[in-house]
């Protein structure tokens, strides 16, 4: 099975946070209390996101991250890439040679490849406004959603 890290996982969801206002500056406690990770979870994450260039930081009293560009303009490869590394599916795949003793004579090395390539155009398809859809229906729903039959005053017969 292929899987990405729990951390990258954290980080698309901590990212979908930003796509509500791309231009709004988050702190990691906020984040935290808002995604229900622990403070330190979040903080190596935004660090990461920042030295991968998907964040910005900002330091002073009212500190904290944003968006380096727009969520359309985010791929998901680049957020794997932040967090884990470069994509790559298997040790031969990746773009260092030398990192298999079989790879002089592999015979599925070259397919491998193929496979990576596809996979890696499938993340860059993928943007981190496309992530943030499901949520941001969530949200717009929540807002046109009438309340529950109990808070709606009745006039009395």
């Amino acid at each position: 099975m292929i899987r990405i890290a729990k951390l990258t996982d954290y980080a698309i969801v901590l990212l979908t946070y930003f796509s509500e206002d791309s231009g709004q500056v988050y702190n990691a406690r906020d984040l935290a209390a808002q995604s229900g990770l622990s403070l330190p979870t979040v903080s190596k994450i935004l660090k990461a996101l920042s030295r991968g260039a998907l964040l910005v930081s900002h330091r002073g009293v009212k500190g904290g991250y944003s968006l380096a560009r727009h969520t359309n303009q985010i791929s998901i490869a680049e957020v794997i890439s932040a967090v884990e590394g470069p994509v790559s599916m298997t040790e031969c795949s990746a773009t260092a040679p030398g990192l298999c003793d079989l790879e002089p004579m592999c015979p599925v090395r070259t397919n491998w490849q193929r496979i990576n390539r596809t996979v890696r155009q499938a993340l860059e398809g993928l943007t981190l406004a496309d992530m943030a859809q499901p949520r941001a229906a969530n949200l717009a729903q929540r807002k046109h959603e009438q309340p529950p039959l109990s808070l709606v005053t009745r006039k009395s017969v």
